[in-house]
C-alpha cells in the first residue's frame, strides 16, 4: 500500500450532528488541524475534515506520570503505544459511492446499473462503522471533490497543506453567484482578489467591473510590505483589460489609462445624493428639499442647484420703501416658491459644495465614456475603475454606485430583451467592490444597488465579488446571499462568526479561521467549492503567469485574435 493510502488511524465514535472521533496510529505531528481525510467503507467513501487533535489516556495516571523517565525505552514506547493515544475530530463533509471491490462481479453489475447516472458526492446521511480505516487525501481524492486542475473551469486556488495536492475552485459555478473575499489588513487580499480575477479574465466566461478604489489592479505596482513588483492585470492581458481614470486627464501610477471617465451633472439623481447622507452629514430633510428640486428642473436639478446664489437684491414697496429680498436666481427665492424651508435648502447647498467642486462632474462630458466602459463590458472585455488621485469615501462611495445603478438598468433591459425575443443572451457580469461594508452596512445596504445585486440579479446575469477587511460589518442578509467565501487570517471574532454565518458545521470552523497562516493560507467555503478546506494559497508571481497563461506568457494567433474581439 502507497503512503497515500496508508491509513493514519481508524474511527473509534460520532455521529451526524456531532463530529466523528478517530484513533491515531502515526505521530499526532504528521497531521494538522485543516487536514482533508477520506473514510473507506463498504460501498461508500466518506470525506471530512480534521478540526481537533486531542491527547487522551487510558487513565489519567499514565498522563500524569512520566514514565518515559523511570521505564527502559522500549517498554516505555510500547507502553506509550497502548496508554497514551491521539484523537482526531472529523467534521463530515461529503459521502460517495464507490461500489463493490473493483474487479469483482458485483463490481460489473454494480456499474452496469450506474450506467445512466454517474456517483457524486452528496451531503453525508450515514456513519461510518466502528473501526472504519482513515486516511489522508490522495491526489485523485482531491480531484474527485474539487476537480481536475487540467480540466477547463476549474482554476487551482491553492494546495493542500500536508501533501501539496492543487485544489480547484470551479469558475463556471462561482460567477454563478455573488461572492466575498475576506481577510484582516495585511492578511493578503489584494494579492488573492487578483488571482481570482487572473483566473476569471483567463476563463473568459464573465466580463469584470473592478472599482479599483486604491489604483492596485490595472497597471504595475509596488507591494507595500516587501518592496517588491506586483504586475498588474492590463500587462498580462492588455487587448481585454480597459484601466479607466477618474477625472480630465487622469494618470494612474504615472500611466496613461485607456480612456477617462467624466459624469454628467444630468445624469445624478437625488437617490444618489441620499445614499450620501452619513458622509456629508445630512439632515433629515434632505429628501424633501431633493424631491423639490426634482420636481421644479427635472434632470437638470443638479446643475440649476449648483448656479443658485445666496444674494439679495433691493427693492421698492408700493409705499416706496426699500427692503432687500433674495435674488430671483438664489436658493432663497427658489425655496419661497416652492414651499421648502429656507434653511434647509441653503444647508444641503452647503453640504453639496464638496461635490460640485469635483472636477470629474461637468455639464458635459468629452466623451460618452460611460457607453465606452458599458460597451466593453458587453463585448467581453474588463473595466478596472481606477479613481486616481479621488481616493475619499466620498468619492467611492458616489461614483461606483452610480455608475453601478447605470449598468444595472442595462443588464436588466438586455436580459428583459433575450427572455422575449431569445436572441444576445447578456455576458455574465462580475462586479468587484472593495471596502465592501462601506456600502452594504446594515445603515445604507437598502439604499444602495450593490444590495439589489446581492438579492436579485443573480437572474440578470450579473453578481458580485466583493472584498472587505471587516465581514461583520456587512449586512447580514447581503452576506446571506454569497455563494463562495475565500477568507485569510481574521482576529475579530465577530468577524469570524460573520464569514461562517449561514454554514453549517462552522463552530468547529472558527479556529481553524482564526489561526491561518496570513499571506500563506486562506479557508474556501460555500458554493464553488464542494466542502470547507483550508489550503495554501498560490502565490501571485512569475509561477503563477507561467502556469496560467504558459511559457513566458506567449499565445498563439488564434487567442491573439480572439483578444482582440475578431
Amino acid at each position: 500500500m502507497t503512503d497515500n493510502l496508508k491509513p493514519i488511524g481508524y474511527i473509534v465514535g460520532g455521529g451526524l450532528k456531532e463530529s466523528f472521533r478517530a484513533r491515531l496510529t502515526v505521530p499526532s505531528q504528521e497531521i494538522q488541524e485543516g487536514a482533508f481525510v477520506v473514510i473507506p467503507s463498504g460501498d461508500w467513501q466518506f470525506y471530512g475534515l480534521v478540526t481537533d487533535l486531542q491527547l487522551g489516556a487510558t487513565d489519567p495516571r499514565f498522563a500524569d506520570e512520566q514514565s518515559g523517565t523511570r521505564l527502559p525505552p522500549a517498554l516505555a514506547q510500547a507502553l506509550h503505544g497502548h496508554t497514551l493515544y491521539t484523537n482526531l475530530e472529523i467534521l463530515p463533509a461529503l459521502m460517495l459511492e464507490r461500489g463493490p471491490e473493483p474487479g469483482s462481479p458485483e463490481y460489473a453489475a454494480w456499474m452496469k446499473e450506474k450506467a445512466d447516472r454517474t456517483p457524486r458526492p452528496l451531503p453525508v446521511k450515514t456513519v461510518p462503522p466502528h473501526h472504519a480505516p482513515v486516511r489522508l487525501a490522495s491526489d485523485g481524492d482531491i480531484s474527485e471533490i474539487f476537480g481536475n486542475p487540467s480540466e477547463k473551469g476549474n482554476f487551482v486556488i491553492g494546495y493542500t497543506r500536508e501533501q501539496g495536492h492543487p485544489v480547484c475552485i470551479d469558475l463556471d459555478k462561482f460567477i454563478q453567484r455573488s461572492a466575498g473575499v475576506f481577510g484582516a489588513t495585511g492578511a493578503g487580499k489584494s494579492f488573492l482578489t487578483r488571482i481570482v480575477l487572473a483566473g476569471l479574465m483567463h476563463h473568459g466566461k464573465a466580463s469584470t467591473l473592478v472599482f479599483d478604489m486604491h489604483n492596485e489592479y490595472g497597471f504595475d505596482d509596488t507591494a507595500s510590505d516587501t518592496g517588491m513588483p506586483v504586475t498588474g492585470l492590463k500587462t498580462k492581458f492588455a487587448s481585454r483589460v480597459r484601466v479607466v481614470g477618474l477625472g480630465p486627464k487622469a494618470l494612474i501610477r504615472n500611466n496613461t489609462p485607456d480612456f477617462n471617465l467624466e459624469i454628467a451633472a444630468a445624469d445624478i439623481t437625488p437617490a444618489d445624493i441620499e445614499l450620501l447622507t452619513g458622509e456629508l452629514n445630512l439632515r433629515e430633510t434632505t429628501p424633501t428639499v431633493l424631491h423639490a428640486l426634482a420636481r421644479s428642473f427635472g434632470g437638470d436639478w443638479f446643475r440649476r442647484f449648483r448656479e443658485m446664489n445666496r444674494e439679495e437684491v433691493e427693492v421698492e414697496d408700493e409705499r416706496g420703501k426699500v427692503k432687500r429680498v433674495p435674488h430671483p436666481s438664489s436658493v432663497a427665492a427658489w425655496a419661497n416658491a416652492n414651499g421648502v424651508n429656507t434653511m434647509a435648502a441653503e444647508g444641503l447647498q452647503d453640504k453639496l459644495r464638496r461635490l460640485f467642486d469635483k472636477p470629474y462632474i461637468v455639464e458635459k462630458p468629452a466623451a460618452d465614456s460611460l457607453g465606452q466602459m458599458v460597451d466593453s463590458l458587453e463585448k467581453g472585455k474588463h473595466v478596472v475603475l481606477s479613481f486616481g488621485n479621488f481616493e475619499t469615501d466620498l468619492d467611492y462611495l458616489f461614483v461606483s454606485n452610480l455608475l453601478t445603478r447605470k449598468v444595472k438598468q442595462v443588464w436588466e433591459d438586455s436580459t428583459n430583451a433575450f427572455r422575449s425575443t431569445g436572441k444576445d443572451e447578456p455576458r455574465q457580469l462580475v462586479i468587484v467592490l472593495e471596502e465592501a461594508h462601506k456600502l452594504l452596512n446594515r445603515e445604507m445596504a437598502g439604499q444602495t444597488t450593490f444590495a439589489a445585486i446581492a438579492r436579485e440579479m443573480r437572474k440578470y446575469y450579473v453578481t458580485l465579488l466583493i472584498i472587505d477587511q471587516r465581514p461583520s460589518q456587512i449586512y447580514d442578509e447581503v452576506l446571506s446571499q454569497l455563494g463562495t467565501r475565500i477568507s485569510g487570517w481574521l482576529g475579530d471574532e465577530d468577524d469570524v462568526h460573520a464569514v461562517l454565518s449561514g454554514l453549517s458545521g462552522r463552530e468547529s470552523l472558527r479556529g481553524m479561521l482564526a489561526r491561518l497562516q496570513p499571506k500563506e493560507e486562506v479557508l474556501l467555503l460555500g458554493w464553488g467549492v464542494p466542502m470547507p478546506l483550508p489550503v495554501r494559497s498560490r502565490r501571485y508571481d512569475d509561477v503563477f503567469w507561467r502556469e496560467l497563461l504558459g511559457a513566458g506568457g506567449k499565445k498563439d494567433e488564434a487567442q491573439i485574435m480572439k483578444e482582440l474581439g475578431y
